[in-house]
């Protein structure tokens, strides 16, 4: 379990740190940091000074980013600007969309992705969070028919307080589900500005 938190961790930092140097067009370590604090993302996504500038290098390696210019620390050393490459933009999309569809994936991952959600178009965002609502809606069938199956076969082996986490698993997915489903009818009814709308939406570059 703490190896998969980490790798959610992880995916959320990376999705992150994407997000906000493609957001500000080029932008350092420092810059990338302020911009997630104000989004308290090192509250919902743990993500830590070090693990940013970790991802800053790691993702510059992987030629998703690049440096663009070396700029004078205040009182400090100099700080390295970014700036996303073709393929940078590419693994953003990806990561983007495959965290707003996929169930599997811990909830860093869906809170970096619902706060850059923006940056895609409105039909496209919907038709992943429906992708993300059908599995939802599979889930909640399974534990159900666990937990039937469970009173069927009470008495031969089977503890009858395990049918509590069949409850838990039903009741989050079932929350889950509602807020799902609400959100899809917000982004239906035309709320928040997207990539693909007139007004300028939340997270895109200053340039396109």
């Amino acid at each position: 379990m703490r190896f998969v938190e980490r790798e959610a961790r992880l995916s959320a930092t990376r999705l992150l740190v994407l997000g906000v140097v493609r957001m500000y067009g080029r932008a350092h370590g420092y810059q990338v940091r302020r911009e997630l604090l104000t989004w308290s993302a090192d509250k919902w996504a743990n993500v830590q000074p070090g693990s940013i500038y970790h991802a800053l290098k790691k993702m510059t390696a992987e030629d998703l980013l690049e440096q663009v210019d070396v700029e004078p620390g205040e009182g400090g050393p100099d700080r390295t600007a970014y700036r996303l490459t073709g393929e940078g933009e590419q693994e953003y999309q990806v990561l983007l969309s495959k965290a707003l569809s996929d169930p599997e994936l811990n909830h860093p991952d869906l809170s970096a992705a619902i706060s850059l959600m923006t940056t895609l178009p409105r039909a496209r965002v919907i038709n992943l969070l429906r992708h993300r609502l059908v599995h939802l809606q599979a889930e909640q069938q399974q534990a159900t028919l666990m937990l039937e199956e469970l009173k069927v076969n009470m008495g031969q082996g089977t503890p009858e307080h395990v049918g509590e986490l069949y409850r838990l698993w039903s009741s989050i997915s079932a929350a889950s589900f509602g807020w799902l489903e609400g959100l899809i009818a917000r982004l239906e009814a035309g709320e928040y500005v997207m990539a693909d709308e007139g007004g300028e939406a939340f997270g895109e570059p200053p340039t396109r």
